[in-house]
């Protein structure tokens, strides 16, 4: 008996198989058997009508959601079961597909039971209007190979077969249907952001194409950073509704946001308030001039909380190598200066190089020159503190000026040690930024190769006026 047992357990498994397999195998054999070749050519339209002709569009989906959307002019609006803008995207998915949507094949001109197909009782239902008149379309279950979709028109008995990969285009749901993004910002008149958690605020201005932080100190900022937050908010998209409107904003953490950010454009402003938690990857958030308590990408909010060092410019210099055209630099009292020139070479062409101007004049090493120059304008912070206290810049190892933009622009930036730590600071900005020991080492041997370097020709030293240096 045990055994018979086993035996009949081990059985049924194999019989649903078997049915399943029996199945499909009726499936393919009267209809994928009856396909005449070249049908893939012949293949009819399901309407004929023209996108932009499409007036209205209700969406029953799966879940037995009810959505209208309703063209006004050239927009649209979703007018049931809210009233709120429609996802752009989806739109023109849904009427570019309705125009162009064929039948694959015609299953039954006059079937028995719709039942069979999942049409007694659709499983989406998507009707039109153009014209005044209104078109039903009918969506069943998928054929056995998952190929199709079994579908009818709701005026007409026959059931043929549309393209499986609409159902993702038909079935959708009033949310996935609705406007998702979560501010409404004018991206190209953005000139101001403020980000406040409960530990800090900071604050960004923009000025031309460069944005400069100012508070909680006044510095530069790392445009490119700043930036990119702008853009996330700028395409921020809600991943659902938790609340249409919430009566207590402590239920979502949003009495006291764990992130509160104000984007400026022009004369307007945008909030956007970020809550607690809201399951796995998600926060709620709010912005403070509608109702609706939504979620969105947790990801976001550790942006926002990042320390204000992590938003300042890493680069310590803006001058890079190639368009330097004069450095000094002071070590240990002493100022060496150079200056690049224009002459003009044996082929009549002209020709960069640098010229020591101080403390006497010279031809200078060209390639040992560039190497200084990038080890100085490579120097990146690695992290900022606020106080130059204990770093050693009260008295530092070298301090380099850098003129560049054809002299338009000066810099300067003190390093120093302190201990297995070095430290750089910015004339014109606060504290002092922590930099890689290596920055220091690279410095101080190409000043030092460049300085072994044997010049390519000796002059007089310069007269007073060249000696003072800076």
């Amino acid at each position: 008996m045990v055994a018979e047992a086993l035996a009949m357990r081990g059985l049924r498994p194999f019989l649903g198989l078997f049915l399943i397999l029996i199945a499909l195998g009726a499936y393919l054999y009267f209809v994928e058997s009856k396909r005449e070749p070249g049908d893939e050519d012949k293949r009819d339209k399901v309407f004929t009508v023209q996108a932009d002709a499409i007036e209205e569009i209700t969406i029953k989906s799966e879940s037995g959601e009810r959505t209208t959307l309703r063209k006004s002019g050239s927009d649209w609006q979703m007018v049931e079961p809210l009233t709120a803008q429609p996802d752009s995207a989806e739109v023109s998915g849904l009427t570019s597909n309705i125009s162009n949507l064929e039948v694959q094949r015609v299953i039954d001109e006059n079937p028995s039971d719709l039942g069979e197909y999942g049409l007694a009782s659709p499983r989406v239902e998507l009707a039109f209007k153009t014209g005044g008149q209104e078109r039903r379309l009918l969506i069943g279950r998928k054929t056995p190979p998952g190929t199709d979709l079994y579908a009818k028109l709701g005026d007409q008995p026959r059931v043929f077969l549309i393209s499986s990969y609409l159902d993702s285009t038909f079935n959708r749901n009033t949310f996935d249907l609705r406007d998702k993004t979560v501010l409404k910002l004018e991206r190209d008149k953005v000139d101001s952001l403020a980000i406040s958690t409960p530990q800090h605020t900071v604050r960004f201005l923009k000025s031309g194409p460069e944005w400069r932080l100012k508070a909680p100190v006044d510095a530069r900022a790392d445009s490119t950073a700043v930036e990119g937050i702008v853009s996330r908010l700028n395409t921020l998209q809600m991943k659902s509704i938790a609340a249409p409107e919430a009566s207590r904003l402590a239920d979502y953490g949003l009495d006291q946001p764990a992130a509160t950010v104000q984007i400026g454009s022009g004369s307007s402003q945008a909030t956007l308030l970020v809550g607690k938690a809201a399951g796995e990857g998600a926060v709620f958030a709010r912005d403070q001039s509608r109702p609706a308590v939504i979620t969105i990408e947790s990801s976001l909010l550790d942006d926002l909380k990042k320390e204000p060092g992590a938003w300042r410019q890493q680069d310590l210099f803006d001058a890079r190598a190639f368009n330097s055209t004069r450095i000094d630099v002071v070590r240990g009292g002493r100022t060496l200066s150079f200056e690049k020139t224009t002459v003009k070479n044996k082929e009549g062409q002209d020709e960069e190089k640098w010229r020591q101007v101080a403390p006497s004049t010279q031809d200078a090493d060209k390639a040992k020159l560039d190497n200084l120059l990038s080890a100085v304008t490579q120097a990146r912070a690695s992290s900022y503190t606020d106080s130059t206290a204990k770093t050693g810049l009260d008295a530092p190892l070298v301090t380099v000026t850098v003129k560049s933009d054809e002299g338009r622009r000066t810099e300067t930036v003190a390093f120093a040690r302190s201990g297995t730590d070095a430290y750089a600071a910015r004339t014109g900005e606060p504290g002092a930024a922590q930099i890689d020991s290596s920055t220091v080492d690279n410095i101080i041997k190409a000043l030092d190769e460049l300085q072994q370097a044997k010049p390519a020709e000796k002059q007089q030293p310069p007269d007073n006026k060249e000696k003072g240096g800076m």
